[in-house]
């Protein structure tokens, strides 16, 4: 036996076997070659793997997810991208209702069950019925059920295209990534829509997908992807064509939909295959609209310019006196002024942009007073952070925007983190400015200034302040070096337009009035800084030097009368628009423009079109204001000329016109 008789020479040589496993384990070696070999013989069934096509539909499944049936859950969860989102959108919409049906249509293993129990409470279903032809799923789904103690889940081993719930009525119908695995998917559909709830019900479907040649904007693919992706899907009996797709938006009214691509396990990362998210109702006379395709024009900054909307609502309010029965069209900047038109009681707000950003800043503002209470949404917009932003963001916000939208923001979760107001081309300026400010020595007197008690304080600090001193005092030509300095770290092209929002058309309106750019700015904050209380009657700029709200000097929106307004019905009225002005103008008759200073921004011919098209579409007795960076916009004549009667509010001339104050002539126009 050899050393000590009782083999105790072996000993040593098994301990070292599992210190050497233990080992292993704990670096997880062991385990991502388990999941490794378990995702081989996925990969096995899936691509060597030779499937009849004689016997049954369900023989075929059987054939095809049996040997991999255990391995199912942890490999499809690596490129099944749409399964969450759907789970997701399902829940956000019915979550407040309880004593509900769910009919989960080839549901497998109840993998979707289990992700439902991260977004709603399970007990909110009266019974869930997880329903697939595979047998070797459906056991796979029965252990995962009673292993969870789901007492209200049912495993059924059927077809979707003949099962019917006991009751004849479900509240959510799923196809998780099997409506292109089931032959006969008109009737699957047929059957599903047949017992789904016509008041509150939703059927959800998310699959891979190729368009068809011709298919909606945000459908499209090209032909090499179309075919390339539905030849490989085609080898495993599934079917990713666009007639499922096509038979949905028939048989229901589609009321959401996404449309994305993602990465599959051992295939390159380019090589990204498409799916879909899609959700209906009963159908309704109502027209199912199609998110058209939409981006930025040339030059522009891959995200937005404002966080905020740079024109006091305040001065404009009483100019253009909203009734309930107005129409309006603004632009969207950054959405503040455009909420603050749906709180003065406007019947309909139209609110256009060309950079698709600006319109997605709204878009999540508008979802967030939907869907989440004061407090998150003063955190988001007023604070500017918000800590638990990338789960309100699955679960609240996300089901609720357009896939533009989606697309913009699911890349910038970090803004919420980093602080929303130091983020796009006015942000990083801001950011900038700061940084400078405490370079210079002047961090602590911004400070003192944002938060002086009274306006005589604020003005002390200001007068105090170096860099104003040494403007007012020291020698001409010492103080014309300075300013030509930083004029032309601050104020040249780059800087204004993707920092400041100001094209070479608008800056050169103000050469042409005789005024350098560096006394314009000097007389913009000169003028506020003598006006208005930065701490409590000024939000433009406090947010500027603060980089936030402060509760009581915000936007409208943002306080909780105004948010409550919002809530309870105000923001109906909103309308969101990406594109350029000219034809959102024609498209309906208007009572209330507000051009803003878009105008500036345009050429001689293009402001005759504009002022052409204003002469047609706003009815009469209807209002038109603008500002401009002139004091005499040589377009205000073209406006008279189309039938209105033009007058001059107010101008730099005669101080301060504003809490902005950044322009040179505040004009509005009636419609003869």
């Amino acid at each position: 036996m050899g050393k000590g008789g009782d083999g105790s020479e072996n000993v040593p040589s098994l301990r070292r076997s599992s210190s050497l496993l233990r080992r292993l384990q704990q670096a997880g070696i062991s385990s991502r070659v388990g999941d490794i070999k378990a995702d081989l013989t996925v990969l096995k069934n899936i691509w060597f793997k030779k499937l009849r096509t004689d016997g049954s539909h369900a023989q075929r499944l059987e054939q095809f997810y049996g040997p991999q049936a255990h391995a199912y859950d942890a490999f499809r969860s690596k490129f099944l991208w749409g399964r969450e989102p759907l789970v997701a959108a399902c829940a956000a919409r019915l979550k407040a209702n309880s004593d509900m049906v769910w009919v989960d249509l080839g549901g497998g293993t109840a993998e979707n069950v289990a992700l439902m129990s991260k977004f709603m409470d399970l007990k909110r279903f009266s019974h869930i019925y997880v329903v697939d032809l595979c047998s070797s799923l459906c056991r796979q789904a029965e252990q995962k059920v009673a292993q969870h103690g789901w007492t209200n889940v049912t495993v059924v081993e059927g077809d979707a295209c003949t099962f019917v719930p006991p009751g004849d009525v479900a509240t959510l119908v799923t196809f998780s990534y099997s409506l292109s695995m089931i032959p006969d998917f008109l009737a699957a559909i047929d059957a599903a829509a047949s017992y789904l709830d016509p008041s509150i019900g939703i059927l959800g479907v998310t699959d891979f997908y190729v368009s068809s040649k011709f298919d909606f904007p945000l459908r499209q693919l090209s032909w090499v992807r179309r075919f390339f992706w539905r030849s490989v899907f085609d080898t495993d009996n599934i079917d990713i064509g666009p007639e499922r797709r096509h038979y949905l938006d028939h048989k229901l009214c589609r009321v959401w939909e996404r449309n994305g691509e993602g990465t599959i396990p051992y295939v390159p990362a380019p090589l990204r295959c498409p799916f879909y998210v899609w959700l209906g109702r009963a159908p309704t006379l109502a027209a199912q609209l199609v998110e058209p395709k939409v981006e930025a024009p040339h030059c522009f900054p891959p995200t937005f310019l404002y966080t905020q909307s740079w024109e006091d609502p305040a001065v404009d309010e009483p100019i253009l006196d909203i009734q309930p029965d107005d129409v309006c069209l603004t632009l969207t900047s950054g959405g503040c002024n455009t909420l603050h038109l749906c709180l003065a009681g406007a019947a309909q707000v139209h609110s256009v942009d060309c950079n698709p950003a600006q319109s997605a800043l709204l878009e999540l503002k508008a979802v967030a007073i939907r869907r989440l209470g004061y407090d998150d949404v003063w955190s988001l917009f007023g604070e500017g952070r918000h800590a638990d932003f990338p789960r309100l963001y699955e679960r609240e916000l996300s089901p609720f925007l357009t896939q533009t939208s989606h697309a913009f923001w699911r890349d910038r979760l970090h803004y919420f983190r980093q602080g929303l107001y130091y983020q796009g081309g006015m942000g990083a300026v801001v950011w900038m400015a700061q940084w400078l400010f405490w370079a210079l020595g002047l961090g602590g007197g911004m400070k003192r200034l944002v938060s002086a008690p009274t306006l005589e304080d604020q003005v002390k600090v200001w007068e105090g302040l170096w860099v104003v001193r040494f403007l007012v005092y020291a020698p001409v030509w010492l103080s014309s070096l300075f300013v030509q300095f930083f004029a032309a770290l601050l104020f040249n092209r780059v800087t204004l337009w993707f920092g400041a929002g100001i094209p070479c058309k608008q800056a050169a309106l103000i050469r042409k009035d005789g005024v350098r750019l560096s006394t314009y700015a000097a007389r913009v904050f000169d003028g506020v800084v003598r006006g208005y209380s930065l701490r409590d009657d000024n939000c433009f700029y406090y947010n500027c030097l603060a980089g936030r709200y402060a509760r009581n000097n915000c936007p409208a929106y943002l306080t909780p009368h105004g948010f409550a307004n919002l809530k309870q019905g105000a923001l109906d009225s909103l309308q969101i628009h990406t594109g350029f002005f000219l034809p959102t103008l024609n498209k309906r008759k208007y009572s209330k423009v507000i051009l803003m200073d878009h105008v500036d921004w345009l050429s001689f011919p293009q402001a005759e079109e504009v002022a052409a098209a204003l002469g047609r579409q706003v009815v009469k007795g209807g209002k038109v204001i603008w500002r401009s960076a002139a004091l005499s916009p040589p377009y205000a004549p073209l406006i008279a000329k189309a039938g209105f009667k033009v007058k001059r509010v107010s101008s730099i001339e005669e101080g301060c016109m504003d809490r902005v104050n950044m322009y040179s002539s505040f004009y509005v126009a009636e419609k003869l």
